[in-house]
This record gives C-alpha cells, sequence and structure tokens, in this order.
C-alpha cells in the first residue's frame, strides 16, 4: 500500500485532506515548520507523523502531494523528482479523489468555509459523507453519499474540480497579487460554472452571479423576491436567528440558526436550497439549529465579564459582516476590534475600505501587517491605516494588556495571519 506524504501538512486545506485519506484506511504522513499552527492538534490526535522539512523525509514507495505555497525547488519536491515518484499538487489530486462520490462545491469570495461546515454539519446526521473544510478538518467514509468540499478560487485552482453541484455565495474582488480586477474574478467563476455537472446553487442578488452561464440549471437565492429560495421575516431571538424560506413565492418552511447577522443567513439558505434541490426533508435540514461552528470563524470565549471572539475576517466585507453579527448579538456591549492586514497588496488595495468597515466598532486597535514572502511592495506600514480611523491605536505583544479596559465588551481578533499569538498573549494576562 502506498503512504502519502504532504508537503505542507499544516496548512488548513493539506491537513483536511490528510484527515480523509487518512480516514479512508490510507497510510499518512507530512513534513512541516516547526511553528505550532491550528491544525496541529487534530493531526497529533490521529498519530499522523510530521516531520521537519527536508530531502531525507522522501523515500521510495511515496507518493508525495505538494501545498500549493511551496515551489517546485522545494527541497522535498526537488528529491521526489529525483527518486521518479508521483507528484501532485493539493487541487491536483482533489480533483481526481473526489470522482469517486457525489460531489458538492463550495466556492465565493466570503463565506465558503462556513457554509461548507454548515453542509457538512447537516448532511452529516443523515448520510455517512465525506467532507474537506477550509478551517483543517476534514472526514472520510468509504461509503459516503456526499463529498463537501471547499473550492479556493485564488489562482483558479478550483478549475481542477468538476463537481455535480456547486454553490456559489458572491463574486467580490480579493487576491489582487493575482486577480487583476473584479472581471477576472467573474471569468474565473464562469470557467467554473461551466465545470459543474448537474446544478449550481447561486447568490442571486450578487449582480456578478445573475451573470452566470451555465449548462444545468441554476437556482438562486436571497433576500429580494426575484429568487428561487427567499428569506423572509427575519428576528433575533435568543437561539440565533430565526427567518421564513419561501420556494418561489410559497412558503416553505421556517428555520433558526445559531448565529447572528444576513451573512449567517444567506450561508443556510444555501444549504437549504442544496438540500431542497436534493429531496431531503425540512425536518432533516433542521439540523442546522445544532450547527456549532468551523473553527476561527466567531469562535467565542469568555474571561469574566469579557467575551472575546477570534475570526478570519481579512478582507473589508468579511469585517462588516463579523462586526454586524457582534452588534446583533450583543447590541448593549461596547466592540472593540483587534486587526491584522493580511498581505501588502491587499493592505493597499483596500486601504479606504479597511479604515472605514473598522470605524464601525467603538474602538480599533491595529497589529502590524502580516505579509507574504513573495510580495514586492512593502512600502506600506500599519500608520498608513492608522492614520485613517480616528482614535485608533498600535498594539505590540507588548501592550494587549490595553483590551482589558473593556472589561464587560466584547473584544474581536480579526485576521488571516498569525493575529492569534496577540490573542494567546492577551488570554495568558487573566491567568
Amino acid at each position: 500500500m502506498t503512504t502519502y506524504h504532504f508537503v505542507g501538512i499544516k496548512g488548513t486545506g493539506m491537513s483536511a485532506l490528510a484527515h480523509i485519506l487518512y480516514d479512508a484506511g490510507e497510510d499518512v504522513q507530512g513534513s512541516d515548520v516547526k511553528k505550532t499552527f491550528f491544525t496541529d492538534a487534530a493531526l497529533k490526535e490521529k498519530n499522523i507523523p510530521i516531520f521537519p522539512f527536508s530531502k531525507a523525509n522522501i523515500k521510495e514507495g511515496l507518493t508525495v502531494i505538494a501545498g500549493n505555497a511551496f515551489k517546485d525547488n522545494h527541497e522535498e519536491i526537488v528529491e521526489a523528482k529525483r527518486l521518479g515518484l508521483p507528484i501532485y499538487r493539493y487541487h491536483d489530486f482533489l480533483g481526481q479523489w473526489l470522482k469517486k462520490y457525489k460531489s458538492i462545491a463550495v466556492t465565493g469570495s466570503h463565506g465558503k468555509t462556513s457554509t461548507t461546515g454548515l453542509l457538512a454539519h447537516v448532511l452529516s446526521q443523515i448520510h455517512p459523507i465525506s467532507y474537506l473544510i477550509g478551517d483543517g478538518t476534514g472526514l472520510g467514509h468509504h461509503d459516503s453519499k456526499y463529498f463537501v468540499f471547499e473550492a479556493c478560487e485564488y489562482k483558479r485552482h478550483f478549475l481542477a474540480y468538476q463537481p455535480d453541484y456547486l454553490i456559489m455565495t458572491n463574486v467580490d474582488f480579493d487576491h489582487p497579487d493575482y486577480f487583476t480586477s473584479i472581471d477576472d474574478v467573474f471569468n474565473a467563476f464562469q470557467e467554473m460554472a461551466e465545470q459543474v455537472k448537474q446544478g449550481i446553487i447561486a447568490y442571486g442578488d450578487d449582480d456578478y452571479l445573475q451573470k452566470i452561464q451555465a449548462k444545468v440549471p441554476v437556482v438562486y437565492y436571497g433576500f429580494s423576491d426575484t429568487n428561487d429560495f427567499q428569506a423572509k421575516n427575519i428576528i433575533e431571538v435568543d437561539e440565533g436567528t430565526q427567518f421564513d424560506v419561501y420556494v418561489r413565492h410559497h412558503f416553505y418552511e421556517t428555520f433558526t440558526i445559531p448565529m447572528y447577522g444576513n451573512h449567517s443567513v444567506l450561508n443556510a439558505l444555501a444549504v437549504i436550497a442544496l438540500c431542497h434541490y436534493e429531496g431531503i426533508k425540512p425536518e432533516d435540514i433542521k439540523h442546522l439549529s445544532t450547527f456549532t461552528g468551523v473553527k476561527r470563524r466567531f469562535s467565542e470565549r469568555t474571561f469574566n465579564e469579557q467575551i472575546i471572539i477570534d475570526d478570519y475576517a481579512h478582507h473589508p466585507k468579511e469585517i462588516e459582516a463579523t462586526i454586524d453579527a457582534v452588534r446583533k448579538k450583543y447590541p448593549e456591549r461596547k466592540i472593540t476590534a483587534v486587526f491584522q492586514p493580511h498581505t501588502y497588496t491587499r493592505t493597499k488595495m483596500f486601504l479606504k475600505e479597511f479604515a472605514e468597515t473598522l470605524n464601525l466598532a467603538d474602538e480599533v486597535f491595529l497589529c502590524d501587517i502580516f505579509g507574504s514572502a513573495r510580495e514586492a511592495e512593502k512600502k506600506l506600514t500599519i500608520e498608513d491605516l492608522q492614520a485613517l480611523i480616528p482614535n485608533s491605536q498600535l498594539l505590540s505583544m507588548n501592550s494587549t494588556e490595553k483590551l482589558k479596559d473593556n472589561s464587560k465588551g466584547v473584544v474581536v481578533f480579526m485576521g488571516a495571519g498569525d493575529i492569534q499569538k496577540y490573542q494567546q498573549i492577551y488570554e495568558e494576562t487573566f491567568k
């Protein structure tokens, strides 16, 4: 039996795929840097061996799966080529693996991970399924009825997939280090739509998604009455958010989700539409109400009377959605936003928009920009963003104590870099 070796096993997609292969009975190992990531614990729980990067890890008999963050000149990839081993890039291997199942891809500029997690949760209460979520979690089953997975548009990697179904949450301009414009982003989504085999579930209030052309039916969901699936009568309740669903103007069912904010209703509506299309009964879809969330998406902890939230938001639209959810869940509390910009290119592109959305919080702290090694543009500094946000303060590893001033409020840590280290140091001050 072959052993699968993951180059960069701690990456979110890579670790999720490693879990899937392990659960399916395959031999799995991997390599990565020594630094601890939030994906480490689950890999160690399964005793999946993780080695420091070294060409000595690469031996005869391995099949190598390389993370997209690593170039062809990485020592392990070079050694695998020298030995003539099978080498796959993450998205290419996944594209082959999912052909065994009825596959449901979830893509979009925002909301992919939460929607994938929600769909996997609902379907797994009804059938054995496999899933791969962008928070690093994955599950494999021999007799899966469905394979639910997150499909990332970055560098058009999702074009390696030909899913049966595709959920499209929205089209927005992001990854400015790769995409040249919003039209370039849309063209990538259009290409992806052409590869779908059975049906597309798309957010209908998005002007770009309204233009999608496909060879399969496109079912739309959203708030406006032009959608096939419409959410109406949305109210905040103690358990979260309650709303009615209308299917082509006819009342279908009332659902409750344990989340807040319009974006959460939309994610749930996408799942409801897909399940309805697959003939799943409303009472089974109501497993939505027991969803506990995905990692780094509105993850909450309480210290004394202060609530601390960790969220992956790293684009202005995501920051806006996160702060909106906090306001709806905790309307009486003061909100402190702690934000670490992710990449110089994104920070430069959305500087003004970052300032506008962060201003929705009551208080703002900014951490140094988390840059990428592949970026040339590094002239920008965090002070450039601070200048656009009145009364904002800079936060260093040594000054996290300041956050205690909002003792009865909510502190939201947001970012896609290593902002958890600031949160970790801050939480240590409570011990």
